[in-house]
């Protein structure tokens, strides 16, 4: 037993300095950290083989949520179980998380309203999401059917803002690919094997769909801005596909309209999480330390990763059965064809609206985003680019 638990507890520690090495130095975003992720954990460790590694990708692809992080989180579970999981993200997450929560105590003593740059980095804002969606709408949406659908989503999520509008969306959607696309055949079948039981997977499905009704609920009977920041950073974590750069619309729309930090605050915390290491979701991080301090940090961090792994945790055991399931295929079908339009509608407001002013705005965007998709520079210098640009265009 004693050598057990010794070997126990040395996997966990290097399960701890690896995934922490990997947070210092894993730039590029996602597609990224997945070659990061494959080149430590497969190659070099060769902890899995490769075909387990595709499928671990695969499933966290199909599920909302930082699939990056998922993946270390789904890897750390396979090395040491559930704490295996945890201790991956804490060393993958963290040294991000640090960084820009130190940034935002920072800024707080700035004035950075009214800055040239921060307009610049607007801009970059509007490619960097057009570009995410327009890969998400590729995939999710690729016929008249599920197109229709995302257009319902845009046209309800634009028209109907109240704190249960996403929810409903999504709720209908499930029900029209459950009817449309119940039928739909599924060739590509994968097994996996997790240490996981069924009964803690029922647990944390049970718990991701608890949260996600009864948050907005608690926050319109009681006036806690703890419960309200939770609720809006929980919700953001649980719809997003695609990575953390679709998380940015999301996010504007959660707190800048509300008043709960200003637009030039938010952009300039958005331009310091493309600059560090790790998962860009830990923007939530800099967010919540803006609205309150350090404290506001840490809970900003737990909210919108917590939907990540609850979904981990219960479709592993599940999910050699859930891909064959063509109910269920459907149905998350349609949820994934609504999110695009969800997106699309938080797209256009608040960040279109706030940032594409002036026909020279438009125009430079044209520049960045043909900089970003036909020359494929790296986000950090669409960023920079941004930011010097929005200090020239302020003498125009």
């Amino acid at each position: 037993m004693s050598q057990k638990r010794n070997t126990s507890l040395k996997s966990l520690l290097e399960l701890l300095l690896v995934s922490t090495r990997l947070g210092f130095t894993s730039f590029g975003g996602p597609i990224a950290h997945l070659g990061y992720f494959h080149e430590e954990y497969i190659r070099r460790r060769k902890w899995m083989d490769e075909k387990t590694y595709a499928d671990l990708v695969a499933l966290c692809q199909f599920l909302p949520g930082p699939a990056s992080s998922q993946v270390g989180m789904g890897i750390g579970i396979m090395r040491a179980g559930a704490i295996g999981g945890v201790i991956s993200f804490i060393g993958f997450t963290l040294p991000s998380v640090i960084a820009l929560i130190a940034f935002a105590l920072i800024l707080q003593g700035l004035n950075v309203d009214d800055v040239g740059w921060i307009h610049g980095l607007k801009i970059v804002a509007v490619v960097v999401v057009a570009h995410a969606i327009l890969g998400m709408a590729n995939k999710l949406t690729p016929d008249l059917t599920r197109k229709a659908i995302a257009l319902f989503a845009l046209v309800i999520a634009l028209t109907w803002q109240t704190a249960f509008t996403q929810i409903g969306i999504i709720l209908i959607s499930a029900f029209i690919g459950y009817v449309i696309f119940k039928n739909h055949k599924d060739t590509d079948h994968t097994e996996l094997n997790f240490p996981i039981s069924k009964r803690f997977a029922v647990v944390s499905l049970t718990l991701f769909f608890g949260l996600l009704i009864l948050l907005p609920i608690l926050r319109e009977m009681t006036s806690l801005n703890w419960l309200a920041m939770f609720d809006s950073f929980y919700r953001s974590g649980s719809l997003v596909f695609g990575g953390g750069h679709v998380v940015l619309p999301l996010l504007e729309r959660e707190f800048v309209p509300t008043g709960w930090l200003s637009e030039e605050a938010f952009l300039a915390g958005y331009g310091a999480a493309q600059a560090v290491p790790g998962p860009l979701f830990t923007f939530a991080a800099y967010l919540g330390a803006v609205i309150n301090g350090w404290q506001g940090g840490l809970l900003a961090t737990i909210a919108i990763f917590l939907p990540a792994f609850l979904l981990i945790f219960g479709t592993l055991p599940f999910w050699n059965s859930l891909r064959s399931n063509p109910n269920i295929k459907g149905a998350l079908m349609g949820v994934n064809a609504a999110v695009v339009g969800i997106l699309i509608a938080a797209f256009y407001q608040p960040i279109w609206t706030s940032s594409i002013l002036r026909p020279i705005d438009f125009a430079f965007g044209a520049i960045l985003f043909s900089m970003l998709v036909f020359w494929k520079l790296p986000p950090w210098m669409i960023v920079l680019t941004g930011a010097i640009g929005g200090l020239f265009m302020t003498f125009i």
